[in-house]
């Protein structure tokens, strides 16, 4: 009986553990597909106006983000930045190595957004090397909006001596190349297409990974193992005392000689 209740104590702890992991992942499985709904719903929205300058300090991110905008601005090519380019869920047509060319546009009514031109290999990542995708004068720009990335403990420090980042953060890069009143979002251009191919834009696919009901039944079934192993030992040492005591039998004292 003792060694029943010594492993009981750990076994309910085990399975609580398994349960609350199986419970996270099905939050994280009903969050998953709101996020897939809102932005798939967004993405195909028409695209609307760019919201003002006087309103950035006020945008709300969650209500804001992957929304799609058409404004009007110039692009001011002789501060563009360079930022390298990991592979994303939303460009499934971007492969290999390259950079994602971040180009301020400045609005006529005063104020710059980032604009994120779209991808280039290696090989173009000087402006000489593209000479297509010039743009002068206003532009008509179509793109999504979006919000800086994270810094994290593992993101590379970003080098600006040699005009290169490792997120996308309008902040970061205005302040290097000393640009005042930018916006605090980015967006990501999908028209006009540069008449040289290079930088390529693209509208932004939905195609974010959700195996998190794969991960609940992992869980939840580790659990449902767990009870019924423990209950077939529990049974079996129950009907078989002998096995409390690493198998000695609890026979009577032997007879006398």
């Amino acid at each position: 009986m003792r060694t029943l209740i010594g492993l009981f104590i750990p076994a309910v702890i085990v399975f609580a553990v398994l349960i609350a992991l199986g419970t996270w992942q099905l939050q994280r499985k009903a969050w998953k597909e709101d996020l897939i709904a809102t932005l798939t719903e967004r993405l195909a929205a028409a695209p609307g106006l760019l919201p003002a300058p006087a309103t950035w300090p006020r945008l709300d991110r969650d209500d804001t983000e992957y929304r799609r905008v058409t404004f009007t601005a110039t692009f001011d090519e002789s501060k563009e930045a360079l930022v390298y380019a990991a592979a994303s869920a939303f460009r499934p047509d971007v492969s290999g190595l390259g950079y994602w060319v971040f180009t301020p546009a400045r609005l006529a009514a005063g104020g710059v957004v980032m604009v994120n031109r779209g991808f280039v290999p290696q090989d173009f990542a000087n402006p000489a090397a593209r000479p297509g995708g010039h743009v002068s004068g206003p532009a008509q720009i179509t793109g999504t909006l979006r919000w800086p990335d994270a810094r994290s403990w593992f993101s590379p420090s970003d080098d600006p001596e040699h005009n290169l980042w490792f997120l996308r953060d309008p902040s970061s890069i205005a302040a290097a190349k000393g640009l005042n009143e930018v916006a605090p979002f980015y967006v990501e251009q999908e028209a006009p297409v540069p008449p040289g191919g290079w930088p390529q834009p693209g509208k932004l696919d939905v195609r974010l990974r959700n195996e998190h009901l794969q991960y609940v039944v992992t869980w939840y079934g580790l659990a449902l193992v767990l009870v019924a192993v423990f209950a077939v030992w529990a049974f079996r040492t129950g009907r078989d005392p002998r096995r409390e005591d690493g198998g000695q039998a609890h026979d009577s004292a032997p007879p006398s000689l």
